[in-house]
């Protein structure tokens, strides 16, 4: 391969940045000082450097963490490290919203304007940062920026902005500690609720800012009486999943294991490889994640393929608007995901597995990186897993900020070093996915899950829930609740049951269920029962859990406007269909978003046309639900019927 590099060069702290990841360039052609290595005729290459790309992703957070942002001279030192051309490398780091190109101040604040935010009021906030810091994106004196975000994972605490600080990661009351490993910027603070007078203060003193809550706050399930939910009578169940959050030092292994921690994994290697499958098919365990495939099925097919070696990769990537479970659980019970990743592995025959986590969940990578570090420590990771001659480690890779990583063919070549867009299947994950090789891929709650099956026993919890939707299902409740939080309900818990527990409001107008990928749901249709069948009876979905209550104080036009947005950022670009359709389905709305009847009957007609042009032509699953909550809110809400006299002004719950 002939690689044609610019002649720009790094700085020293760049320079520095990708060397504490890659370690010092071996020779003058991956960027030694030509003083002391004069031999441009090595290059490393073939399979050593193809190896290696998967690096690129770690070193292009490496640069930006240091800097706050990726020169010229820093990305072709990194490519130039790593033999990847400068152009692929330009691909892939302007693919991720986390990432510029282009000089920025060292802090940079995101500002959710998603739909739980936008609810709750972050048009406030961008006013007021945009009063003291100026417009979006622009750089004033002080070293600080802002630009609007998507969902940033906490809905429970809206209107939410999160401020990066780039550095030297180092230690800081208030903000996010660094872990030890120097993964990260110098300082990030949470700021949730935000006010514009919080973020602006938060944005000039990020390691100064306030420190978060404990996760636990965002469970108001949690020291219910007897483990038991009140208002859901016979079906009201223990805490299965939720039940060490807030109980548990979530840094304590020791707290973690006396509280039944490690207890499914010795459980799991009494069982065997072929046992734990078993189990797991028997208990009906199925994907939490939206798609609701039998994990059982998934597992077998990986393990039974003679190609190796098989990896297994756990989707912490949850950027659905209105999701923040898998943050809930991996920031109050890490040691439980690591435990449980280490069965799954177990259980295909993966000896390597990758947690690919949100850039946007700074507590939840310290955590992570702390709990792993404490397992590899306690022999519980490692090449010898608790004496059984099984070896099984974990690595955690960060993403940028791109809501197509959670399609689990986008996650592969985001972990691979490539643009995080979708791969055709067939061939399916199992036989050909990371590297190439079969791959099992369960996102958070769904890996969880089998620790509870494996203590109880399959049929133990298939007993909880429905006969096709066993166990339990954690719900992500924003909007215009008194409680919002994550709730555990067991399966067949209808919606009106949930919204009780949160406190509805007094006149609803709508529930998006399933985020911006979902549907709404009437304040007539509360009785559906939350199961996959159920909500699919219903003519809705249940996604991956996300429940979003609306008022009559919210304009919903506004709100498909926000879903029409976020769909047209997020698009990949590489099919047409959702490239182009997700144009169309904004400029439709933008012009019938004031407009009702007769008025918007061609656009409305248009958006049917486009909507069912993506849902059958796109190539992965964002374009094919783009229409979904647009769709839903046109035929069930009727959004631009003009108003009836005689209607009244909201429903009761």
């Amino acid at each position: 391969m002939d690689l044609h590099f610019g002649d720009s060069k790094p700085t020293d702290e760049e320079r520095a940045a990708v060397d504490a990841l890659l370690g010092p360039p071996g020779s003058a052609w991956e960027g030694a000082d030509d003083r002391t290595d004069t031999d441009l005729r090595w290059a490393r290459g073939g399979r050593a450097a193809r190896e290696r790309r998967d690096l690129l992703l770690p070193g292009l957070h490496a640069i930006n963490d240091r800097v706050g942002w990726i020169s010229e001279g820093a990305l072709d030192y990194l490519c130039r490290r790593l033999t990847v051309p400068p152009a692929e490398g330009y691909g892939v780091a302007t693919f991720y919203a986390m990432f510029s190109v282009r000089p920025r101040p060292a802090t940079v604040v995101h500002v959710c304007t998603d739909l739980a935010c936008a609810a709750r009021g972050s048009a406030e906030v961008c006013a007021g940062l945009e009063r003291e810091l100026g417009a979006a994106g622009s750089a004033r004196a002080g070293g600080v920026v802002w630009q609007p975000s998507p969902c940033l994972g906490l809905c429970e605490r809206a209107p939410a902005a999160l401020a990066i600080r780039a550095g030297v990661p180092t230690a800081a009351a208030g903000a996010t500690a660094a872990p030890t490993t120097a993964t990260g910027p110098a300082a990030t603070a949470v700021i949730a609720p935000a006010t514009p007078a919080t973020a602006v203060e938060a944005a000039r003193a990020v390691a100064d800012a306030p420190a978060e809550p404990p996760a636990v706050a965002a469970v108001p399930q949690a020291g219910a009486a007897a483990g038991a939910w009140p208002g859901i009578g016979s079906r009201a169940q223990g805490l299965r999943l939720l039940r060490r959050v807030g109980v548990v030092d979530p840094a304590s292994l020791d707290d973690y294991r006396a509280h039944g921690g490690y207890a499914a994994l010795r459980r799991a290697f009494a069982l065997g490889p072929a046992g734990v499958i078993r189990e797991v098919s028997d208990a009906g365990l199925v994907g939490r994640g939206g798609a609701a495939f039998p994990t059982g099925r998934k597992w077998d097919a990986t393990a039974r393929q003679p190609d190796h070696p098989h990896y297994l990769v756990c989707n912490a990537d949850e950027s659905e608007p209105g999701t923040f479970k898998d943050r809930v659980l991996m920031e109050g019970d890490p040691y439980a995901l690591i435990e449980a990743m280490t069965i799954a592995g177990y259980a295909i025959g993966a000896h390597h597995g990758y947690l690919y986590l949100r850039g946007e969940y700074p507590r939840a990578l310290a955590r992570l990186e702390h709990a792993i570090g404490q397992a590899r420590a306690r022999g519980l990771l490692g090449p010898d897993v608790l004496g059984q001659g099984f070896a099984f480690d974990i690595e955690i890779r960060r993403g940028a900020g791109a809501y197509i990583c959670g399609e689990e063919t986008a996650i592969f070549n985001s972990i691979e070093g490539r643009r995080g867009e979708p791969r055709s299947k067939p061939p399916f994950p199992v036989e050909k996915g990371l590297f190439g090789k079969p791959t099992a891929v369960n996102n958070v709650e769904t890996l969880v899950n089998v620790l509870p099956i494996l203590t109880e026993g399959a049929a133990a919890y298939a007993r909880v829930g429905t006969e096709t939707s066993t166990g339990t299902k954690l719900f992500c409740v924003s909007g215009a609740v008194d409680r919002p939080g994550v709730y555990e309900l067991p399966f067949g818990a209808t919606l009106r049951e949930l919204l009780d527990l949160a406190g509805p409001p007094p006149a609803l107008r709508a529930v998006l269920l399933g985020g911006a990928a979902g549907g709404f749901v009437r304040p007539d249709e509360l009785d559906v029962p939350l199961t996959f069948e159920g909500t699919r009876a219903a003519g809705t979905t249940l996604g991956s859990g996300v429940v979003l209550v609306l008022d009559e104080s919210v304009e919903l036009p506004r709100i498909l406007l926000r879903i029409a947005e976020f769909f047209r950022d997020e698009s990949c670009g590489q099919c047409v269909p959702c490239r182009v359709g997700t144009v169309r389905q904004e400029e439709a709305l933008h012009r019938i978003k004031d407009r009702t009847g007769a008025a918007a009957a061609d656009d409305i007609a248009l958006l049917r046309e486009v909507g069912q042009a993506m849902r059958d032509a796109s190539i992965c699953g964002l374009g094919q639900t783009a229409w979904n909550a647009v769709e839903s809110a046109i035929d069930r809400l009727g959004v631009f019927e003009p108003p009836r006299p005689s209607a009244g002004k909201g429903a009761s719950v």
